[in-house]
């Protein structure tokens, strides 16, 4: 194993961690992760991180139902729109997408550059929504919660093209919508999210692997490390706050995101 591979294992447990602090950020990192530090090409990696974000949220949100902070009816409403367009998009959308995307006389647009480029965008409107986000606090949110379903589903399917283009969860678009649509407190926005982000990347996962060799052996291993990660994650929550935590991972992901558009615009 090189070093860069080593590492990439080890960051598999930041994703878990950040995941398990925050209640999403921790995605947004997997497919990096896979690309440049254990060399698998964009297009696996979203598969793959589809694997990883959702089987890592999924135990992470086991230990916010056992507590019994997970909205199911907000669940169900969220994710039928929501899984419906990430098994679309990997399904036809991604296979379909030309390779080279855009090509004049003097440039090419691959297929790869332009999924890391979108990527890197998602990324950086992730940081700013971290950076600037404001905690609202849970006594402002109580009374009866609100469904309002058009605007519930129109969410969720950007949340699912999203998911299904870069393999991201979209915790950052969940939770805020959670929040101040339906009106949940924030610990139960978070254990929604991380069931949903779980429904979502699994069925994407299922949904647009049909003809991809999938390398179970590293595949499951990593996604282990992942799950560590988030149970580690989650402990320490009780004695970190998520906010602080949150804003600084902001930064991270937003100077990830202008290194991701340098390297492949002008490396």
């Amino acid at each position: 194993m090189t070093s860069l591979q080593l590492v990439g294992f080890l960051a598999s447990i930041l994703i878990g961690v950040s995941l398990g602090l925050i209640g999403g950020g921790g995605s947004i990192l997997t497919l990096p992760v896979l690309v440049y530090l254990l060399g698998f090409n964009p297009v696996i990696s979203t598969a793959y991180s589809l694997f990883v974000v959702g089987t890592t949220s999924l135990v992470g949100s086991v230990n916010y139902m056992r507590h019994h902070q997970v909205n199911y009816k907000a669940a169900l409403l969220f994710s039928i729109p929501s899984f419906l367009a990430v098994y679309l998009t990997r399904k036809y959308l991604i296979p379909n997408i030309p390779d080279p995307v855009f090509t004049t006389t003097s440039f090419a647009l691959s297929k790869n550059v332009a999924i890391m480029i979108f990527f890197a965008l998602v990324m950086l409107a992730a940081s700013i929504s971290m950076i600037r986000d404001k905690k609202t606090p849970d006594q402002q949110l109580a009374g009866s919660l609100n469904f309002n379903l058009p605007v519930i589903a129109l969410d969720g399917v950007l949340v699912g093209l999203l998911t299904g283009i870069v393999g991201a969860g979209g915790g950052f678009l969940i939770i805020p919508a959670l929040v101040l649509l339906v009106r949940l407190p924030m610990k139960m926005a978070v254990g929604t999210s991380l069931l949903i982000i779980a429904t979502n990347t699994l069925i994407g996962f299922w949904g647009g692997t049909a003809n991809t060799v999938i390398d179970w052996s590293f595949l499951l291993k990593f996604t282990a490390m992942s799950v560590m990660g988030i149970l580690l994650g989650t402990y320490l929550s009780q004695f970190i706050p998520g906010q602080k935590l949150k804003k600084a991972f902001g930064w991270f992901v937003l100077v990830m995101g202008v290194y991701i558009i340098g390297r492949e615009v002008f490396l």
